[in-house]
């Protein structure tokens, strides 16, 4: 009975621990700047010396106030990310931001967030926005969110945003539970890799014909981010 009871505790033990390890770990000391130049590879950055660490490395003149051009992309979007790559005091942290403008009639194509959740809050204009949730249910949770309104994306699950206005811009912030969350925009990936995966396999997938697959894969599958 003792060994029995062991093990359960012992498997138990076992998924917090590999639940704990799922996201970014959590930092075992007050701040670990990322030294981006660092010989070492590990996962994430190294640690700057703190002796070389100076108050820049946690600032960052993002211009977050300004609007940025949502005509670059046939998406009408652009979405400032500021990350590990951006803001080397982020490293360690678990946090990323960023800001997303959104033309009429634009939107933040469906995608995911490998590494993160997803919190976003609307400050001008109103976004239609959503999530799947994972095989086999494959539920759609969608609500039309206004000025001020904050909605959350759990981490993994395909999620957009939708600006269904004709003639007003949009703007949201939103807060991201990675440093460095990573996006992977569904139709980008399926049909914009590289090398370019087989039409045969592809046509089966999405049951239409091979043309149909050609004509998407022929297609520039331009990115939203900077």
């Amino acid at each position: 009975m003792a060994s029995s009871s062991f093990f359960v505790v012992t498997v138990l033990l076992a998924l917090v621990a590999s639940g704990a390890i799922a996201s970014d770990p959590s930092p075992l000391q007050d701040f670990c700047v990322a030294d981006k130049d660092s010989p070492v590879r590990v996962n994430g950055f190294p640690c700057k010396d703190v002796k070389d660490v100076k108050v820049d490395d946690f600032f960052l003149a993002a211009n977050l106030d300004k609007p940025m051009d949502t005509a670059v992309n046939k998406v009408k979007s652009n979405v400032t990310l500021i990350n590990v790559m951006k803001l080397p005091g982020l490293n360690t942290l678990g946090i990323s931001m960023a800001r997303i403008d959104y033309a009429p009639q634009g939107q933040n194509p469906p995608h995911t967030h490998p590494r993160a959740t997803e919190i976003v809050t609307v400050l001008e204009g109103s976004l239609y926005v959503g999530f799947i949730t994972s095989n086999p249910d494959n539920k759609f949770f969608s609500k039309m969110l206004n000025k001020g309104d904050v909605f959350v994306f759990p981490q993994g699950l395909i999620h957009f945003q939708f600006n269904p206005s004709y003639d007003k811009p949009a703007v949201a912030i939103a807060a991201l539970s990675s440093q460095n969350p990573g996006a992977i925009t569904i139709a980008n990936a399926v049909f914009g890799s590289k090398p370019p995966i087989a039409d045969d396999v592809l046509a089966k997938a999405f049951q239409v014909d091979k043309k149909v697959v050609d004509w998407l894969q022929a297609q520039f599958w331009g990115d939203n981010h900077n």
